[in-house]
């Protein structure tokens, strides 16, 4: 008898057990009700599982949207993406000089908006050592490049290591658009004499283009310049969803303007929008067309085509959105429909009738203009 009355008491001391485990998971249920539990699960996934960190290197001379693509395929093979810039002197070993130096390749690469962190001056090749210090003191998971090869000059490939390792990974390189493309191709295209370019150092060779200061040549009209002979991009709708944020400003926000060519995205456009951006809440950008460009600074300009220009102010962390192909005047209409607050502008006008008109509207609306002369004009 006083056995059975123990087995009792110890199946009623289970019950109960089991009772205020299932009143406790049933009361955790009822506070972390809907998106609360959600939130709380997402949160115990997220403690567990380590971010995955990758890492790219690359030159980035006279940065394009084809290497905005490839480290926004390589983002998204990870979780941070970690980006080496090689340094002048090892690229001046393997492939000849940059046209771009490190400073700017550097400002460049810190404001494309799927870079978390940059190391400068990184190897051309990832060597023995290099690699366990990504390993070790970055820690990298995986070392990424594109599926176009990467010879050394003595004929190895340069991530042979990282292949060998079992820690390399593959994106698929953009087709229609290169560094040597651009350089070779479109801006030789911009002129006949061969001695007037070689006239121009390396350094200042993207930023004359892009200023709309190349030599004298006869008008083929506009439309007919060198990027769309040589272009070979085409634009899909995909591919700008890839690049936009895919968000609109706030209710509340303070919209912040300002349009320009942006021919050879380069540093100087860099800072103009970070300016910019700081002005307010939304970053809106206007990008002329191929015909604006070419009857402001003649027939053989713009280098890069509309889209492709688009492509790589869209890139830049500090832009919002962009109106692709906006009007060269910004009226009334345009600043109602985008609730503009703020026009910026710099200090360096194409046009002095165009910046005259365009003052003169000031007081029409909200609109105002800011200037500062530390920095170059969007164009």
């Amino acid at each position: 008898m006083a056995s059975d009355a123990r087995c009792q008491s110890e199946k009623e001391k289970m019950m109960a057990t089991c009772l205020v485990v299932a009143v406790g998971v049933s009361l955790l249920g009822l506070y972390l009700k809907g998106d609360d539990l959600s939130h709380w699960r997402r949160m115990r996934r997220r403690r567990k599982k380590k971010k995955i960190r990758v890492y790219m290197d690359g030159c980035f001379d006279m940065m394009h949207y084809g290497h905005c693509n490839a480290l926004r395929q390589a983002r998204a093979l990870g979780d941070e993406l970690v980006v080496g810039v090689v340094s002048d002197a090892e690229i001046i070993a393997n492939k000849g000089p940059p046209v771009t130096p490190m400073h700017e390749r550097m400002i460049m690469v810190k404001a494309i908006k799927w870079v978390d962190e940059v190391i400068p001056d990184a190897p051309y090749a990832i060597t023995e050592g290099f690699m366990k210090k990504l390993f070790e003191e970055y820690n990298i998971d995986y070392i990424i490049h594109g599926d176009d090869p990467c010879v050394l000059p003595d004929g190895t490939d340069a991530y042979a290591l990282a292949k060998k390792a079992g820690r390399y990974k593959q994106i698929k390189r953009t087709e229609g658009v290169s560094s040597t493309d651009i350089v070779a191709g479109r801006m030789l295209l911009c002129t006949r004499e061969r001695s007037i370019i070689d006239s121009h150092n390396h350094s200042s060779l993207q930023r004359q283009f892009s200023h709309g200061h190349s030599p004298k040549i006869e008008d083929g009209g506009p439309g007919t310049g060198a990027s769309t002979r040589v272009s070979h991009f085409l634009p899909t709708s995909r591919r700008i969803v890839q690049f936009s944020n895919g968000k609109g400003p706030g209710p509340q926000a303070r919209v912040v303007y300002i349009d320009g060519a942006f021919d050879l995205f380069h540093a100087g456009h860099v800072e103009i929008l970070r300016v910019a951006r700081g002005l307010g809440d939304f970053l809106l950008v206007g990008i002329h067309n191929d015909h604006t460009v070419s009857a402001k600074r003649g027939a053989h300009h713009p280098i890069m085509n509309l889209h492709e220009r688009s492509l790589s102010v869209l890139a830049c962390r500090y832009v919002d959105e962009v109106i692709i192909g906006a009007p060269s005047e910004v009226s009334k209409d345009m600043i109602t429909t985008f609730n503009i607050s703020l026009v910026v502008h710099g200090t360096v006008a194409e046009n002095v009738e165009y910046e005259k008109k365009r003052n003169e509207t000031k007081g029409e609306s909200e609109k105002r203009y800011y200037e500062d002369k530390t920095y170059v004009s969007g164009d």
